[in-house]
């Protein structure tokens, strides 16, 4: 009993879950499935320590297989000037319509420059305009500030030197 146990164990290593349960549910025995291709064959080797080892025989190819096999390619028509003229034009057509791509394609990209260019110096100038401003006003306040520290210092000296003092001094 101990032996079937453990033979039970090996053959559980060697097979699949899977194959398990398909064992248990058909137990009929399966045509062998290795060998139902029709140009070769394939023959188990016994068992191997790195895996499963096959022998595969290519069976020798019949006289009838040949003819299926060769296909056959349409037969070429024979091609007209008519048709010749006609690959030419739509050639033609195409490069006339690539070049106009092309063509188009450098327009866009000038007038995106340009409009760039344009909105650069739209910015520049707008720029230089506002610092003109700026620099107008800073120049503004600082002349009214100036005139403002003169008058002051106008006042200052007519406090100390009243107007009669100044004509004593010959200060006129």
């Amino acid at each position: 009993m101990a032996k079937t146990a453990i033979a039970y164990k090996e053959k559980m290593k060697e097979i699949s879950v899977l194959s398990l349960i398909c064992s248990c549910l058909y137990p009929e025995t399966r045509k062998n499935i290795m060998g139902d291709f029709e140009d070769m064959d394939i023959k188990p080797i016994n068992k191997r320590a790195s895996g499963q080892a096959f022998e595969v025989i290519l069976k020798p190819s019949s006289p009838v297989s040949d003819v299926a096999h060769c296909i056959t390619s349409p037969p070429k028509r024979d091609i007209s000037l008519e048709d010749i003229q006609k690959k030419l034009e739509a050639a033609e057509d195409r490069r006339r319509s690539q070049e106009a791509q092309v063509l188009r394609t450098l327009a866009e990209k000038r007038e995106h420059e340009r409009d760039v260019l344009l909105k650069a110096m739209e910015e520049n100038s707008n720029f230089s305009r506002m610092a003109e401003e700026k620099l107008q006003l800073k120049m503004e306040q600082i002349e009214e500030n100036r005139l403002a520290y003169l008058a002051a210092l106008m006042d200052r000296l007519q406090e100390r030197f009243p107007r009669s003092a100044w004509g004593r001094a010959g200060c006129y």
